[in-house]
Protein backbone atom coordinates (compact mmCIF):
# COMPACT_ATOMS: atom_id res chain seq x y z
CA UNK A 1 0.00 0.00 0.00
CA UNK A 2 2.88 2.38 0.75
CA UNK A 3 4.27 1.79 -2.73
CA UNK A 4 0.86 2.40 -4.29
CA UNK A 5 0.32 5.66 -2.38
CA UNK A 6 3.85 6.85 -3.20
CA UNK A 7 3.36 6.15 -6.89
CA UNK A 8 -0.05 7.81 -6.72
CA UNK A 9 1.52 11.03 -5.45
CA UNK A 10 4.35 10.80 -8.00
CA UNK A 11 1.84 10.15 -10.77
CA UNK A 12 -0.35 13.10 -9.85
CA UNK A 13 2.74 15.33 -9.75
CA UNK A 14 3.98 14.23 -13.17
CA UNK A 15 0.42 14.28 -14.53
CA UNK A 16 -0.03 17.88 -13.41
CA UNK A 17 3.06 18.83 -15.44
CA UNK A 18 1.74 16.96 -18.48
CA UNK A 19 -1.63 18.66 -18.08
CA UNK A 20 -0.13 22.17 -18.01
CA UNK A 21 1.81 21.49 -21.20
CA UNK A 22 -1.11 19.65 -22.86
CA UNK A 23 -3.34 22.70 -22.41
CA UNK A 24 -1.13 24.61 -24.84
CA UNK A 25 -1.58 21.93 -27.49
CA UNK A 26 -5.32 21.64 -27.01
CA UNK A 27 -6.02 25.39 -27.02
CA UNK A 28 -4.17 25.94 -30.30
CA UNK A 29 -5.79 22.90 -31.90
CA UNK A 30 -9.23 23.88 -30.65
CA UNK A 31 -9.10 27.25 -32.41
CA UNK A 32 -6.74 26.71 -35.35
CA UNK A 33 -7.00 22.92 -35.91
CA UNK A 34 -3.19 22.93 -35.87
CA UNK A 35 -0.80 20.75 -33.86
CA UNK A 36 1.80 23.16 -32.51
CA UNK A 37 4.79 20.82 -32.55
CA UNK A 38 7.03 23.65 -31.35
CA UNK A 39 5.18 23.86 -28.04
CA UNK A 40 7.34 21.20 -26.37
CA UNK A 41 10.49 23.10 -27.32
CA UNK A 42 9.00 26.27 -25.84
CA UNK A 43 8.61 24.30 -22.61
CA UNK A 44 12.31 23.36 -22.72
CA UNK A 45 13.18 26.97 -23.57
CA UNK A 46 11.28 28.16 -20.49
CA UNK A 47 13.35 25.90 -18.21
CA UNK A 48 16.58 27.36 -19.59
CA UNK A 49 15.24 30.92 -19.32
CA UNK A 50 14.25 30.32 -15.69
CA UNK A 51 17.69 28.88 -14.93
CA UNK A 52 19.37 31.92 -16.51
CA UNK A 53 17.22 34.38 -14.56
CA UNK A 54 18.01 32.48 -11.36
CA UNK A 55 21.77 32.37 -11.89
CA UNK A 56 22.21 35.89 -13.27
CA UNK A 57 19.94 37.94 -11.02
CA UNK A 58 19.23 36.01 -7.82
CA UNK A 59 21.75 33.25 -7.13
CA UNK A 60 21.77 32.00 -3.55
CA UNK A 61 19.04 34.44 -2.49
CA UNK A 62 16.43 33.02 -4.87
CA UNK A 63 14.85 30.74 -2.29
CA UNK A 64 12.84 33.74 -1.13
CA UNK A 65 9.20 33.21 -2.09
CA UNK A 66 8.97 36.66 -3.69
CA UNK A 67 12.05 35.97 -5.82
CA UNK A 68 10.65 32.60 -6.93
CA UNK A 69 7.40 34.31 -7.98
CA UNK A 70 9.42 36.89 -9.94
CA UNK A 71 11.36 34.13 -11.73
CA UNK A 72 8.12 32.38 -12.71
CA UNK A 73 6.48 35.64 -13.78
CA UNK A 74 9.34 36.88 -15.95
CA UNK A 75 9.84 33.44 -17.50
CA UNK A 76 6.14 33.24 -18.40
CA UNK A 77 6.25 36.72 -19.96
CA UNK A 78 9.35 35.93 -22.05
CA UNK A 79 8.01 32.58 -23.26
CA UNK A 80 4.58 34.10 -24.02
CA UNK A 81 6.31 36.73 -26.16
CA UNK A 82 8.22 34.02 -28.04
CA UNK A 83 4.95 32.10 -28.49
CA UNK A 84 3.28 35.15 -30.05
CA UNK A 85 6.33 35.71 -32.26
CA UNK A 86 6.12 32.07 -33.34
CA UNK A 87 2.49 32.48 -34.34
CA UNK A 88 3.17 35.67 -36.29
CA UNK A 89 6.14 34.30 -38.22
CA UNK A 90 5.44 30.58 -38.65
CA UNK A 91 1.65 30.13 -38.56
CA UNK A 92 -0.21 33.29 -39.51
CA UNK A 93 1.20 33.52 -43.08
CA UNK A 94 0.04 29.93 -43.68
CA UNK A 95 -3.41 30.20 -42.12
CA UNK A 96 -5.21 29.83 -45.46
CA UNK A 97 -2.67 27.39 -46.90
CA UNK A 98 -3.19 23.59 -46.96
CA UNK A 99 -2.96 22.09 -43.49
CA UNK A 100 0.17 20.11 -44.36
CA UNK A 101 2.06 23.37 -44.93
CA UNK A 102 1.32 24.52 -41.39
CA UNK A 103 2.40 21.13 -40.00
CA UNK A 104 5.73 21.35 -41.82
CA UNK A 105 6.13 24.92 -40.56
CA UNK A 106 5.47 23.75 -36.98
CA UNK A 107 8.10 21.01 -37.29
CA UNK A 108 10.57 23.54 -38.71
CA UNK A 109 9.85 25.95 -35.86
CA UNK A 110 10.46 23.12 -33.39
CA UNK A 111 13.90 22.46 -34.88
CA UNK A 112 14.75 26.18 -34.90
CA UNK A 113 13.92 26.58 -31.19
CA UNK A 114 15.72 23.35 -30.26
CA UNK A 115 18.89 24.38 -32.09
CA UNK A 116 18.66 27.91 -30.71
CA UNK A 117 18.68 26.44 -27.19
CA UNK A 118 21.76 24.38 -28.08
CA UNK A 119 23.58 27.39 -29.57
CA UNK A 120 22.78 29.72 -26.67
CA UNK A 121 23.27 27.37 -23.70
CA UNK A 122 25.42 24.64 -25.26
CA UNK A 123 24.83 20.93 -25.91
CA UNK A 124 25.84 19.74 -22.44
CA UNK A 125 23.33 19.05 -19.70
CA UNK A 126 22.57 21.90 -17.33
CA UNK A 127 21.66 21.20 -13.72
CA UNK A 128 18.85 23.17 -12.14
CA UNK A 129 19.75 24.35 -8.61
CA UNK A 130 18.31 22.38 -5.73
CA UNK A 131 17.88 25.42 -3.47
CA UNK A 132 15.37 27.36 -5.56
CA UNK A 133 12.55 25.99 -3.39
CA UNK A 134 12.70 24.78 0.22
CA UNK A 135 13.88 21.18 0.58
CA UNK A 136 11.17 20.37 3.11
CA UNK A 137 10.12 16.71 3.17
CA UNK A 138 7.14 15.19 4.95
CA UNK A 139 6.86 11.46 5.66
CA UNK A 140 3.31 10.31 6.28
CA UNK A 141 2.89 6.62 7.00
CA UNK A 142 5.91 5.68 4.91
CA UNK A 143 4.90 7.94 2.01
CA UNK A 144 7.31 10.76 1.18
CA UNK A 145 5.92 14.13 0.08
CA UNK A 146 8.18 17.04 -0.82
CA UNK A 147 7.49 20.77 -0.79
CA UNK A 148 8.09 20.85 -4.56
CA UNK A 149 5.43 18.19 -5.15
CA UNK A 150 2.91 20.05 -2.99
CA UNK A 151 3.61 23.31 -4.82
CA UNK A 152 3.28 21.63 -8.23
CA UNK A 153 -0.03 20.00 -7.28
CA UNK A 154 -1.54 23.14 -5.76
CA UNK A 155 -0.36 25.66 -8.36
CA UNK A 156 -1.26 23.37 -11.27
CA UNK A 157 -4.76 22.86 -9.86
CA UNK A 158 -5.20 26.61 -9.35
CA UNK A 159 -4.03 27.42 -12.90
CA UNK A 160 -6.23 24.74 -14.48
CA UNK A 161 -9.30 25.84 -12.55
CA UNK A 162 -8.57 29.49 -13.42
CA UNK A 163 -8.23 28.60 -17.10
CA UNK A 164 -11.50 26.67 -17.05
CA UNK A 165 -13.37 29.66 -15.59
CA UNK A 166 -11.57 32.05 -17.96
CA UNK A 167 -12.73 30.04 -20.99
CA UNK A 168 -16.28 29.43 -19.77
CA UNK A 169 -17.18 32.51 -17.71
CA UNK A 170 -15.60 35.54 -19.41
CA UNK A 171 -16.32 37.48 -22.60
CA UNK A 172 -12.88 36.69 -24.00
CA UNK A 173 -13.49 33.02 -23.22
CA UNK A 174 -16.80 33.18 -25.05
CA UNK A 175 -15.02 34.74 -28.04
CA UNK A 176 -12.42 31.94 -27.93
CA UNK A 177 -15.15 29.28 -27.93
CA UNK A 178 -16.97 31.04 -30.77
CA UNK A 179 -13.77 31.26 -32.82
CA UNK A 180 -13.13 27.56 -32.21
CA UNK A 181 -16.56 26.72 -33.63
CA UNK A 182 -16.41 28.87 -36.79
CA UNK A 183 -13.85 31.57 -37.48
CA UNK A 184 -15.80 33.11 -40.36
CA UNK A 185 -18.98 33.38 -38.30
CA UNK A 186 -16.97 34.81 -35.41
CA UNK A 187 -15.64 37.54 -37.73
CA UNK A 188 -19.19 38.40 -38.80
CA UNK A 189 -20.11 38.78 -35.11
CA UNK A 190 -17.34 41.37 -34.67
CA UNK A 191 -14.75 39.11 -33.05
CA UNK A 192 -11.13 39.94 -33.88
CA UNK A 193 -9.90 36.43 -34.73
CA UNK A 194 -6.24 37.49 -34.92
CA UNK A 195 -6.48 38.92 -31.43
CA UNK A 196 -8.11 35.74 -30.12
CA UNK A 197 -5.39 33.55 -31.64
CA UNK A 198 -2.75 35.82 -30.09
CA UNK A 199 -4.43 35.40 -26.70
CA UNK A 200 -4.44 31.60 -26.89
CA UNK A 201 -0.73 31.61 -27.77
CA UNK A 202 -0.05 33.92 -24.82
CA UNK A 203 -2.03 31.78 -22.38
CA UNK A 204 -0.84 28.44 -23.76
CA UNK A 205 2.81 29.49 -23.84
CA UNK A 206 2.63 30.94 -20.31
CA UNK A 207 1.14 27.70 -18.96
CA UNK A 208 3.85 25.77 -20.79
CA UNK A 209 6.45 28.07 -19.21
CA UNK A 210 5.17 27.25 -15.73
CA UNK A 211 5.23 23.56 -16.63
CA UNK A 212 8.77 23.86 -18.03
CA UNK A 213 10.06 25.57 -14.88
CA UNK A 214 8.47 22.90 -12.70
CA UNK A 215 10.02 20.18 -14.89
CA UNK A 216 13.42 21.79 -14.35
CA UNK A 217 12.90 22.10 -10.61
CA UNK A 218 11.49 18.58 -10.24
CA UNK A 219 13.91 16.64 -12.48
CA UNK A 220 16.79 19.19 -12.35
CA UNK A 221 18.61 17.91 -15.45
CA UNK A 222 18.10 20.07 -18.56
CA UNK A 223 19.03 19.08 -22.11
CA UNK A 224 18.45 21.09 -25.28
CA UNK A 225 16.28 18.31 -26.81
CA UNK A 226 14.17 17.54 -23.74
CA UNK A 227 11.23 19.43 -25.23
CA UNK A 228 10.58 16.59 -27.66
CA UNK A 229 10.03 14.01 -24.88
CA UNK A 230 7.87 16.16 -22.62
CA UNK A 231 6.03 17.67 -25.56
CA UNK A 232 5.27 14.22 -26.95
CA UNK A 233 3.92 12.97 -23.61
CA UNK A 234 1.79 16.09 -23.23
CA UNK A 235 0.51 15.68 -26.79
CA UNK A 236 -0.43 12.06 -26.02
CA UNK A 237 -2.20 13.29 -22.87
CA UNK A 238 -4.20 15.78 -24.95
CA UNK A 239 -5.21 13.01 -27.37
CA UNK A 240 -6.19 10.66 -24.55
CA UNK A 241 -8.39 13.30 -22.93
CA UNK A 242 -9.77 14.62 -26.21
CA UNK A 243 -7.74 17.01 -28.36
CA UNK A 244 -9.38 20.43 -28.44
CA UNK A 245 -11.15 19.79 -25.12
CA UNK A 246 -9.65 21.75 -22.21
CA UNK A 247 -11.03 19.55 -19.38
CA UNK A 248 -9.95 16.60 -21.50
CA UNK A 249 -6.35 17.85 -21.58
CA UNK A 250 -6.39 18.19 -17.80
CA UNK A 251 -7.84 14.72 -17.32
CA UNK A 252 -5.56 13.17 -19.93
CA UNK A 253 -2.46 14.65 -18.31
CA UNK A 254 -3.37 13.35 -14.86
CA UNK A 255 -4.30 9.90 -16.16
CA UNK A 256 -1.11 9.60 -18.20
CA UNK A 257 1.00 10.67 -15.23
CA UNK A 258 -0.68 8.07 -13.00
CA UNK A 259 -0.33 5.41 -15.68
CA UNK A 260 3.40 6.09 -16.15
CA UNK A 261 4.00 6.13 -12.40
CA UNK A 262 2.27 2.80 -11.87
CA UNK A 263 4.12 1.18 -14.76
CA UNK A 264 7.43 2.53 -13.42
CA UNK A 265 6.65 1.43 -9.87
CA UNK A 266 5.32 -2.06 -10.55
CA UNK A 267 6.93 -3.11 -13.87
CA UNK A 268 9.92 -1.06 -15.06
CA UNK A 269 10.78 2.53 -15.92
CA UNK A 270 12.32 1.26 -19.16
CA UNK A 271 8.91 0.00 -20.30
CA UNK A 272 6.95 3.12 -19.32
CA UNK A 273 7.14 4.75 -22.76
CA UNK A 274 6.21 1.49 -24.50
CA UNK A 275 3.12 1.06 -22.35
CA UNK A 276 2.25 4.73 -22.92
CA UNK A 277 1.99 4.18 -26.67
CA UNK A 278 0.06 0.95 -26.09
CA UNK A 279 -2.42 2.92 -23.99
CA UNK A 280 -2.69 5.56 -26.74
CA UNK A 281 -3.40 2.89 -29.36
CA UNK A 282 -6.10 1.31 -27.20
CA UNK A 283 -7.74 4.70 -26.56
CA UNK A 284 -7.71 5.53 -30.28
CA UNK A 285 -9.28 2.16 -31.13
CA UNK A 286 -11.94 2.22 -28.44
CA UNK A 287 -12.66 5.98 -28.45
CA UNK A 288 -10.93 7.85 -31.30
CA UNK A 289 -12.01 11.28 -30.04
CA UNK A 290 -10.52 10.71 -26.58
CA UNK A 291 -12.11 10.03 -23.21
CA UNK A 292 -14.09 13.28 -23.05
CA UNK A 293 -14.17 13.67 -26.83
CA UNK A 294 -13.26 16.58 -29.05
CA UNK A 295 -15.84 19.30 -28.65
CA UNK A 296 -17.63 19.94 -31.92
CA UNK A 297 -20.60 22.02 -32.85
CA UNK A 298 -23.33 20.91 -35.22
CA UNK A 299 -23.97 23.46 -37.95
CA UNK A 300 -27.59 23.79 -39.05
Amino acid sequence: MDTFLQQLINGLTIGSLYALVALGYTMVYGVMKLINFAHGDLVAFSAYVGLTIFSQFFGASANSLINVVIIFLFTAIIVAFVGVLLERLAYRPLRTAPRLSAVVSALGASLVIQNAIMLIWGPNMKIFPSDLLPNTIWEIGGVILTFTQVLILILSAVLMIALYFFINKTKIGTAIRATAIDQDAAKLMGINVNRIITIIFIVGSALGAVGGLFIGIYYRGLTFDMGWLYGLNAFIAAIIGGIGNIPGAMLGGLLLGLFNAMISGYISTEWAETFTFMLLIIILIVRPTGILGEKTAEKV
